[in-house]
């Protein structure tokens, strides 16, 4: 039997209706003679209200008990998930981060993940159950509760697939894939099947909010291959492995990150000026002072001087990635 990892976000567990989504997806792969281990988010913007209600008792919240606090909203998704498929008659336990076996180290808000101790989550799936583990969260030398980051759920799929010998990892929310731009922001994009390690980290460090950019680094570090899906379609997503092209330039996004600085990520920059010469030809049109430029093999940085906004944003992805 194949170990199946999914991680599913805030979004995709928002409610009671989508958790049920959610359970039906677990149900339909486990029915499919797999074993699954689903990771949670919390529901909607419960970490954010936590975070709200913390800072209303405290400017600054002691960062052990901030931990300790915000960590209980994935335990509830965890919780709430496992019953309803328990309800549904599936076997299914939820586990916390510790439970998992996650071991982190002392830094709270942001802490790393050291190993994890995968016994209590093969014993469960040896006896047959769903599980079900909070996301975002581990235990310290001090056995206290450390959490990974905002996103962090993305990076605890990751590394259970690599400590489980799983061959791919899901993640799955409320977007069926990986696009061009931000479709809030810009017409037209297009979803891109596949893309790289290194175009995926470019496209995360810059800024946009699709995967955490730490589970891409361990994703590649134990060539897990990562397709994110949407929780509520069937479409099938972007494939994020170690599958690069041979040569030639492909723009794969544009991202513009706070209001000054653009990135246009893909691959072979550095031998083609063609794209270059598009770039500077609409910095130019719409007289923009650039302040710094950086270019590397997968990415074209630019600072500018003043603020930039979104058009220039639609401009540059049709007259780079539309054309293509």
């Amino acid at each position: 039997m194949n170990t199946i990892i999914l991680k599913f976000g805030g979004s995709s567990v928002a409610n009671d209706e989508k958790l049920n989504l959610v359970a039906q997806k677990i149900i339909n792969l486990y029915n499919n003679n797999n074993k699954i281990v689903a990771v949670v988010s919390a529901q909607g913007k419960t970490t954010d209200h936590l975070i709200s209600e913390a800072k209303s008792l405290s400017i600054c919240p002691n960062p052990r008990e901030l931990d300790a606090l915000v960590s209980i909203g994935e335990q509830i998704t965890a919780s709430k998930l496992a019953m309803l498929l328990l309800a549904k008659n599936y076997n299914a336990i939820s586990l916390t981060g510790w439970q998992a076996g996650i071991v982190t180290d002392d830094i709270n808000q942001s802490a790393i993940i050291k190993s994890i101790n995968t016994s209590r989550i093969n014993q469960e799936l040896d006896n047959g159950k769903i599980v079900i583990v909070a996301g975002f969260q581990g235990v310290n030398s001090k056995n206290d509760v450390t959490t990974l980051g905002r996103g962090g759920s993305d990076t605890t799929a990751v590394a259970l697939a690599a400590a489980l010998n799983s061959k791919s990892c899901y993640i799955y929310s409320d977007v069926d894939g990986i696009y061009t731009s931000d479709p809030n922001k810009v017409t037209n994009t297009k979803k891109i099947d596949e893309i790289s390690y290194d175009e995926m980290l470019e496209i995360s460090s810059e800024g946009a909010k699709v995967l955490h950019n730490r589970c891409v680094e361990i994703g590649e570090k134990y060539n897990i291959p990562i397709i994110a899906k949407s929780t509520f379609n069937d479409e099938p997503g972007t494939l994020i492995s170690n599958k690069t092209q041979i040569e030639g330039t492909v723009v794969k996004n544009i991202v513009k990150k706070e209001i000054s600085r653009l990135s246009i990520i893909g691959n072979g920059f550095m031998s083609n000026n063609e794209i270059y010469k598009k770039i500077m030809n609409i910095i130019e049109k719409n007289n923009l002072d650039i302040l710094n430029i950086d270019i590397t093999r997968t990415k074209i940085a630019i600072v500018f001087k003043t603020v930039v906004d979104n058009t220039i944003l639609q401009e540059l992805h049709k007259e780079i990635i539309e054309q293509i």
